[in-house]
C-alpha cells in the first residue's frame, strides 16, 4: 500500500471515529435539555422520563466493556458499524415516538449503541496508528468527545426551537449514517488474534440486573415508601445480582471486571472518585435542565437553558487544559482533593437556592462546580491507568469507564428522587410551586455536596501515584476525563518485542 493510501485510510479512521464520538456525546448531554419538551408533547411526566437518562447509562455500564471484547474477537470495524447502525435505529425510533415509553425504549437501545461506538471507535483508532501519530489521534478523539459533550445542551436547545425536540435525533441519525459509509470505505478490519474468544455475557447481564432494581428503588422509594415490600425487594434483587456478579467474575476465563485489581488502593480510590464525579455532574445537569425551564422559577426556553449551562459544560473543558501541569507540580491526589473541595462548595452554594433567585445567582456556583470537577476528573482518570502494569491498563480503563456509567445512572436517579420527593412534601405543606422547586433543587444539591466531600476523602486515601507530565496529550485526556479514560504520559507503555 502506498503512503498516500495509508494516509487516506488513517485519515478516514480518524474522521469516522472522531465524528461518531462527537455526535454520541453531544446527543447524551443534550437529552436532559429536551425532557420538558418531550414531556409536554407525549404527556409523560418528567419523573418517568428520567429513565431516558438513567436507562441510557444503565445499559452503557453493562455494555461498555463487553462491546470492546466483541470487537477484539469478531472484528472492531464490524462491531463499530453495528453500534452505528443501532444508534441510527434508536434515533429514528425516538424521533418517531408518540409516547414517553417509546422514547425511553429508544434511549435504552441508544445506551448500548453509544458505548459500543466509543469502545470500538477508540480501539480502531489505536490500531490504525502507532507512536506519535497514535498519541495525536487519540488526543483528537478525546478533544472531539469533550467538544461534543459541551456543545450538546446548546445544540439541543437550538434544534428544539427550530425543528421540535425530534430534530436532534434526526440530525444525529444522518451523521451516524455518514459515519457508517465513511467507515465502510476507509477503515480496515482488525481483531486481536491473541485474545481468548471467551466473552463474559453473564457479567454484562448481571451488571444490568444489579443496577436496574437499584435505580428503580431510588426512583420510586419515596412514592412506595422506603420500608415497603417493593422497595426492599428491589434492594434485595440488586444485592443478590451483585453477589452473583462477583461469583461469575471469579470463574469466567476473561472476566468483565478483574477482581484482583480491586486490591490496588490507588485504582479503587481513583475509580470511586471517577464514579462520584460522573454522577454529580450528570445529576446536576438533569436538575438544572428542569429547574431553569420551569415557568414557576426561571421559565427559560430550551435554548436559553442550553446557554445557561455553558458555565458548567464549557468551564469543565477549559479548566482541563491546565490540570495536568498542576497535577505534575503539586501531585495528583492533592489536585483531586482540591477539586472535590471546590465542587462541594459550589454545590453547597446551589443548596442555598431561593425561589426568587435569578440566573446571575447561579453563575459563580456553576463555575465553581465546573472548575472543581475539572481539577478532580483529569488526575483521577490518569491515576486509574498509571497505577497498574502495562498489561493491566486495558482492564483498569474498563473499570473506570464502567464506573462513569454507573455513577451517572445511580446519581441521576437519586437526584431525581430527592428533587421530586421534596417538591411533593413542600407542596403538601402549602408552599408555592416556586418555593417547592427551590427546596427540591437545594436538597438534591446538598446531597451532591456530600458526595463531593466523599470524593475528597477518596483523594486522601489514594496515596501517592505517578502523575502525567502535562503534555498536550495529557490536556486532551483531561478534557475527555468526564466521558472516557484515555492514556496519558503516566500510563505504562506496552512492552514491545
Amino acid at each position: 500500500m502506498s503512503d498516500v493510501e495509508v494516509t487516506t485510510r488513517t485519515g478516514g479512521v480518524l474522521a469516522a471515529t472522531c465524528l461518531s464520538t462527537l455526535v454520541v456525546n453531544a446527543n447524551t448531554s443534550a437529552v436532559s435539555i429536551l425532557l420538558p419538551a418531550i414531556s409536554e408533547d407525549t404527556g409523560t411526566s418528567v419523573t418517568t422520563l428520567q429513565w431516558a437518562v438513567t436507562g441510557y447509562s444503565l445499559v452503557g455500564a453493562a455494555v461498555i466493556v463487553t462491546s470492546g471484547s466483541l470487537g477484539d474477537v469478531f472484528g472492531r470495524k464490524r462491531v463499530f458499524q453495528l453500534g452505528l447502525l443501532l444508534f441510527v435505529a434508536s434515533c429514528v425510533l425516538i424521533a418517531l415516538s408518540s409516547s414517553g415509553g417509546m422514547v425511553i425504549a429508544g434511549r435504552f437501545i441508544q445506551g448500548a449503541a453509544g458505548s459500543t461506538i466509543l469502545a470500538c471507535g477508540l480501539s480502531l483508532l489505536s490500531v490504525a496508528n502507532s507512536g506519535e501519530a497514535q498519541l495525536r489521534a487519540v488526543s483528537l478523539w478525546g478533544a472531539a468527545a469533550a467538544v461534543g459533550a459541551a456543545a450538546g445542551p446548546l445544540l439541543g436547545g437550538v434544534l428544539v426551537g427550530i425543528t421540535g425536540w425530534q430534530g436532534l435525533f434526526w440530525v444525529d441519525a444522518v451523521i451516524a449514517a455518514v459515519c457508517i459509509v465513511l467507515t465502510y470505505f476507509t477503515v480496515s478490519e482488525s481483531r486481536d488474534p491473541s485474545r481468548s474468544r471467551s466473552i463474559d455475557y453473564a457479567g454484562s447481564v448481571l451488571v444490568a440486573l444489579t443496577l436496574a432494581p437499584l435505580i428503580l428503588a431510588l426512583s420510586k422509594g419515596s412514592e412506595w415508601g422506603w420500608g415497603s415490600l417493593a422497595t426492599i425487594g428491589c434492594f434485595v434483587v440488586s444485592i443478590v445480582a451483585g453477589y452473583l456478579f462477583v461469583v461469575v467474575e471469579r470463574r469466567v476465563e476473561v472476566p468483565l471486571l478483574d477482581l484482583a485489581l480491586l486490591r490496588n488502593r490507588i485504582l479503587v480510590g481513583a475509580t470511586i472518585a471517577i464514579l462520584i464525579g460522573a454522577g454529580t455532574i450528570n445529576g446536576l445537569m438533569y436538575l438544572l435542565s428542569l429547574y431553569f425551564q420551569n415557568p414557576a422559577t426561571l421559565g427559560f426556553s430550551p435554548l436559553q437553558a442550553g446557554i445557561a449551562t455553558l458555565p458548567a459544560t464549557v468551564g469543565l473543558v477549559v479548566i482541563a487544559a491546565f490540570v495536568p501541569k498542576l497535577a505534575s507540580r503539586f501531585g495528583g491526589r492533592q489536585v483531586i482533593g482540591l477539586g472535590f473541595l471546590v465542587t462541594a462548595v459550589g454545590f453547597a452554594a446551589v443548596g442555598l437556592v431561593q425561589s426568587d433567585w435569578r440566573y446571575g445567582a447561579f453563575v459563580l456556583p456553576l463555575i465553581a462546580i465546573a472548575v472543581g470537577m475539572g481539577l478532580s476528573n483529569g488526575p483521577a482518570s490518569s491515576a486509574s491507568t498509571a497505577c497498574v502494569s502495562a498489561n493491566e491498563v486495558g482492564a483498569a480503563s474498563g473499570i473506570s469507564n464502567m464506573a462513569r456509567y454507573v455513577g451517572a445512572a445511580v446519581a441521576t436517579a437519586l437526584a431525581a428522587s430527592i428533587y421530586g420527593a421534596v417538591i411533593a412534601d413542600r407542596t403538601a405543606e402549602g408552599a408555592s410551586t416556586g418555593d417547592a422547586l427551590a427546596s427540591g433543587l437545594g436538597a438534591a444539591s446538598w446531597v451532591m455536596a456530600g458526595f463531593s466531600v466523599a470524593g475528597l476523602l477518596m483523594a486522601v486515601l489514594m496515596g501517592r501515584h505517578k502523575t502525567a507530565r502535562g503534555t498536550v496529550q495529557d490536556a486532551a485526556s483531561s478534557a475527555a476525563a468526564p466521558l472516557h479514560t484515555l492514556p496519558t504520559s503516566a500510563t505504562p507503555a506496552p512492552q514491545t518485542a
